[in-house]
């Protein structure tokens, strides 16, 4: 769970959230660390050597949740998703995509895979980054990612900043 969940998704106020990790501090170096709600202990942040990653939307758990309602379900995520994205587009130009099925799979094969990779997919964040950068102030790097960990666990709509460029899969970067 992230902090969160109940909330409404609203583009305008992802869009802004996401253009505030333009001025975030990110750590410069050490492991990564999730970060969660005092209170609830909810997922906040996971920072880690120049990144940060927030949670901007979770929809509702899909226990007990079948078909029609859980394509309608995912379906939402997707439609914020692409809503953000084309929010971000005005924003800051077209956006890139970078997949992350190669550091998966490595992952899945207990190979190592970068820091950041192993952020997202502790959080289950999943699918691909959709990429924007260098972006003023600062040249920093900011993406969007939709995860979903399991059947019932709910969808996650995050942005991720960093202070370098995202580290680029090598062709066929899956296990050996």
């Amino acid at each position: 769970m992230t902090s969160r969940a109940g909330e409404p998704f609203d583009t305008d106020r992802a869009a802004a959230e996401a253009a505030e990790l333009l001025v975030a501090p990110l750590p410069a170096g050490g492991p990564f660390a999730a970060e969660g709600d005092p209170v609830t202990g909810e997922w906040t942040a996971t920072a880690g050597a120049g990144f940060r990653i927030v949670p901007l939307w979770e929809g509702d758990p899909l226990t007990g949740v079948y078909a029609p309602e859980w394509n309608d379900a995912e379906e939402a995520a997707a439609s914020h998703h692409a809503g953000l994205a084309r929010a971000l587009d005005a924003r800051w130009g077209p956006h890139r995509r970078l997949r992350l099925d190669g550091p998966l799979l490595r992952r899945q094969a207990g190979l190592p895979v970068e820091p950041l990779f192993e952020a997202l997919f502790a959080q289950d964040l999943y699918g691909d980054l959709e990429v924007w950068g260098p972006l003023d102030p600062g040249g920093r790097w900011v993406a969007l990612i939709a995860g979903h960990g399991d059947g019932d666990a709910p969808f996650v709509l995050a942005a991720v900043a960093g202070d370098r460029p995202f580290p680029e899969p090598a062709d066929g970067d899956g296990p050996l």
